[in-house]
């Protein structure tokens, strides 16, 4: 019997802030990287609580290419999961890699 895969799954809806970056990696595969805010107020504890976040998300392959549509300012959903990735200075991010992107009015 297989075992079950751990969970990692996020869906975050939220403003493009920047028009997405296309790079190319040696092997060939096309990247797109773009920064995304989500604003709500969600409900802990009985008391209604303002949420934000601003998260970096990374579209590979076929899906970098859905991205060249976005601008700052449109409003996306993004399906992924979510990895650690390191930033220059060796600081710890968490970055979404999407799976899913669908574009909301």
């Amino acid at each position: 019997m297989q075992e079950a895969l751990p969970e990692n799954s996020l869906t975050l809806t939220g403003e493009v802030v920047k028009t997405p970056k296309q790079s190319t990696s040696p092997a060939g595969i096309t990247h797109s990287q773009f920064s995304i805010d989500h604003k709500s107020i969600q409900n802990e504890a009985g008391m209604n609580r303002q949420a934000f976040v601003r998260i970096q998300v990374v579209a590979t392959g076929e899906l970098s290419h859905l991205t060249r549509e976005l601008v700052a300012g449109c409003h996306v959903k993004v399906v992924g999961f979510i990895n650690r990735h390191e930033s220059r200075n060796g600081n710890p991010l968490l970055v979404l890699h999407a799976q899913q992107i669908q574009m909301i009015n």
